[in-house]
């Protein structure tokens, strides 16, 4: 795990990082990173604003983590779509919630299927390098794992998935 200030991420791939909640004097770090796009999957707080020109585009996908309000797959779809437009070109990915143990890790295990891996592979490799994550608590699991059969099941637009 790397931390910067209070900013606690770790690098899952090329292309991904899962963390804590960045703030405003994060973001040229952010942007030194390669990071395009931040994905706040926090309810109760807004995005932070880049004040860097140009800004880091953030994306707000305002989730609960709780086993009675599961994160919707609508909003899992959205963010793996807005995630794969970047990557796709080049950039990377800052997903965060505010521990980066549950919604941040279903939002960048979905970006891992939309990118052709299995729900397995997606935790396993997120566990192993973020081992603070916990993809496997049921209500998360259950959902990656729903999400990997939506988006396979509609073929969502991608190549991997073609």
């Amino acid at each position: 795990m790397i931390v910067l200030g209070v900013m606690k991420y770790s690098q899952i791939t090329d292309d991904l990082f899962i963390g804590t909640t960045p703030y405003a004097e994060h973001y040229p770090e952010l942007r030194e990173m390669g990071v395009s796009l931040v994905i706040n999957m926090r309810i109760e707080r807004r995005p932070r604003p880049d004040p860097g020109s140009p800004p880091v585009r953030s994306l707000w996908l305002p989730t609960f983590d709780t086993p009675l309000l599961p994160i919707p797959l609508h909003v899992m779809e959205r963010g793996a779509k807005a995630a794969l437009q970047v990557i796709d070109t080049g950039g990377r990915v800052y997903v965060h919630c505010a521990a980066g143990r549950h919604r941040g890790v279903a939002m960048g295990a979905a970006i891992l299927i939309a990118q052709g891996h299995s729900a397995a592979e997606a935790m396993q490799l997120i566990k192993e390098q973020r081992p603070v994550a916990d993809p496997y608590i049921w209500y998360i699991r259950r959902q990656i794992e729903r999400f990997a059969q939506r988006w396979n099941a509609l073929g969502s637009g991608h190549p991997a998935n073609g």
